[in-house]
């Protein structure tokens, strides 16, 4: 049985995500709170609802109220895998096949973000599975990054 004094101390989060149509967007699964604050600039505890809707997601946060395209998020590790219907829901979004420079900004967070050598890898190879959209500018900095917190972590 668990004492009332632990009961009042525990924090339970509630995820700010809320699917409003009953059919779910396939892109839905990278939809994130973490994302949402990343591609805004601000802390998750600004953020006040994400709404997935049928087309598009639907931020209202501190100073911010947004549709936002699923095309805008990044796919994520550790949900189904990027699937070849992926490819053609972004490219019909984006003007040109090149992911936009957010996708490098948020890689680049994850990358330095890892905890270990398994996380860092495990983002590198979904960057890997990806690297077509994304411009060789961009993939280059990515790689240096993902070379540099590798040496870090491997120093350690």
């Amino acid at each position: 049985m668990i004492a009332s004094s632990q009961l009042k101390s525990s924090t339970f989060a509630c995820s700010k995500i809320i699917h409003k149509s009953p059919i779910l967007h396939p892109l839905a699964r990278f939809v994130t709170e973490e994302t949402v604050a990343l591609l805004f600039n601000i802390s998750a505890d600004e953020i006040y609802r994400i709404e997935c809707c049928r087309y598009m997601v639907y931020v209202h946060a501190k100073g911010i109220s947004r549709f936002v395209s699923y095309a805008d998020f990044p796919p994520i590790v550790r949900v189904n895998a990027i699937a070849p219907q992926d490819f053609g829901r972004w490219y019909k979004r984006w003007k040109s096949k090149q992911a936009p420079a957010f996708w490098t900004k948020f890689y680049t967070y994850k990358f330095k973000k890892a905890v270990s050598v398994d996380s860092l890898l495990e983002w590198g190879q979904l960057v890997a599975t990806v690297k077509s959209v994304i411009s060789g500018v961009a993939l280059q900095q990515l790689r240096d990054v993902y070379a540099q917190e590798k040496d870090l972590m491997e120093k350690f």
